[in-house]
């Protein structure tokens, strides 16, 4: 843990120029406010990796009222004087290091965190944040909506790309995961639904508790919570798996059919992708005029409506790709779903409908019909925060395996598919990573074409 004492009254936020010169014998410097991703620059911090998060929420539907404490367990990369913590809008009441009250500062989504001692390098330490308020909802570059939405029953937590830090403060980047723990308090008559396994579920007084672990590591944007008036079903897959589904009383008949498939989909998707990576599975379906999107969110998707079996494919397969191997950042987001996409069009294939070629041909040949921005940029290299879930991030990435698999054949193409999920399984990687995995797995093959025209190449690239 990290030493501290206290050296200001506990709930007074000083300046962060006084914080950062306020002891002498300084020996660490701040951590960074932000790992310059390059579209969110701003978002995650440096100086610190965290492995931790305890959540313990409670929720006031009527007043729209959050109010929380998160205990986050990190460990120091660096000597650090202060660290950063991202947090939107919610108010902070108390900030401690170590057990000892900490001095703080808010400056936007930064939380500045200035323990009484400095944190050694490599030093594990545990910083608690008591914060409340009215969480926010968060609109994105490209329009879409996510933090914490407001339903016709409830709420619904979505993070991608950075709304988690509308309802948790921590170091919101996707190429820092962590497990995590998470107690919410609801009135009671509703269901509070997360990510991994549900411990336990206790009501007294008039209000509920859920307590949910994620043991596998996360991606903040990953995390969910929902909450609302939820039909719950639990059922197995194979080995014993725990399904757990939680479905709005109005989607659930259109649900029951498909979401009754899971166990289906899995045994299909572990043979083309190798293990299951997570403990648990399940989804988690909304009424549709709550949300905007399906989410991949880890172990448990979610899904605006009734999803069809195309829909529900997409998103389990994301549990391989983008949710065990997530980006290193959010340039990379065609590892996400072009994997996804293409997952859709090996179902296809593998279920009597049009194979992967057939689809690729009539997207080369029509695809600007359906997706106007289809050829406007490249896959791996979108142009702005806006663009990250254009077209060319989805299809054209899929493309990009086609042309992959049309290179090294069938059999080695699924060799990549399944190594590449084990290689990196719990982990980050980027682009450069995955082609640099592709060439190792196929030593004898020119990948060059592929990489320049359809991977980074700008407009429609020749078929050949």
């Amino acid at each position: 843990m990290a030493r501290s004492v206290r050296l200001v009254p506990a709930l007074t936020a000083v300046p962060l120029a006084l914080a950062l010169t306020a002891c002498g014998g300084v020996h660490g410097t701040p951590g960074g406010s932000g790992v310059r991703d390059p579209y969110f620059p701003k978002a995650g911090n440096g100086g610190y990796d965290v492995t931790h998060y305890g959540l313990r929420l409670d929720y006031d539907r009527d007043a729209h009222h959050l109010t929380g404490t998160a205990t986050v367990t990190a460990r120091a990369t660096k000597a650090l004087s202060a660290f950063n913590l991202d947090l939107l809008g919610l108010e902070v009441g108390k900030v401690t290091v170590g057990g000892e009250t900490a001095r703080w500062n808010r400056a936007g989504q930064e939380l500045t965190v200035r323990p009484g001692e400095d944190i050694d390098r490599d030093e594990t330490f545990r910083v608690t944040v008591r914060y409340s308020g009215a969480p926010e909802t968060v609109t994105d570059p490209d329009g879409s909506q996510e933090g914490w939405l407001r339903t016709s029953d409830g709420a619904l937590a979505l993070g991608e790309p950075t709304g988690s830090m509308a309802w948790f403060p921590g170091n919101h980047h996707p190429s820092d995961k962590a497990s995590y723990d998470l107690t919410v308090t609801v009135p009671q008559g509703l269901r509070a639904v997360s990510n991994g396994e549900l411990r336990s579920e206790r009501t007294e007084r008039g209000r509920t508790t859920f307590v949910w672990r994620t043991a596998e590591p996360m991606a903040s944007y990953l995390a969910t919570l929902a909450i609302g008036d939820f039909g719950i079903s639990r059922s197995t897959a194979r080995d014993g798996l725990p399904v757990y589904t939680a479905v709005d009383p109005v989607e659930k008949e259109g649900s029951r059919a498909v979401l009754a498939r899971i166990p289906e989909v899995l045994r299909w998707a572990e043979r083309r992708f190798g293990p299951y990576p997570f403990s648990s599975t399940g989804a988690i379906v909304d009424r549709a005029a709550d949300i905007g999107y399906a989410l991949e969110t880890q172990s448990r998707p979610v899904f605006p409506g009734a999803p069809d079996i195309t829909f529900l494919v997409h998103e389990l397969a994301h549990q391989w790709y983008g949710d065990s191997v997530t980006p290193e950042s959010w340039r990379d987001m065609w590892l996400n779903e072009g994997f996804a996409t293409y997952a859709e069009w090996l179902w296809e294939e593998d279920h009597g409908g049009e194979t992967a070629q057939q689809t690729f041909d009539a997207l080369y040949d029509h695809g600007e019909k359906t997706y106007q921005d289809l050829w406007s940029f490249p896959p791996a290299k979108p142009v702005d925060a806006a663009h990250i879930s254009g077209a060319p991030v989805y299809q054209r990435g899929a493309m990009v395996l086609h042309k992959i698999r049309r290179t090294v054949g069938d059999e080695a193409f699924g060799d990549i598919l399944r190594g590449w999920a084990a290689d990196r399984r719990h982990g980050n990687a980027d682009t450069a990573d995955f082609t640099a995995y592709v060439e190792e797995q196929a030593p004898g093959e020119d990948f060059d074409g592929i990489w320049e025209d359809w991977l980074y190449g700008e407009g429609k690239p020749e078929r050949a």
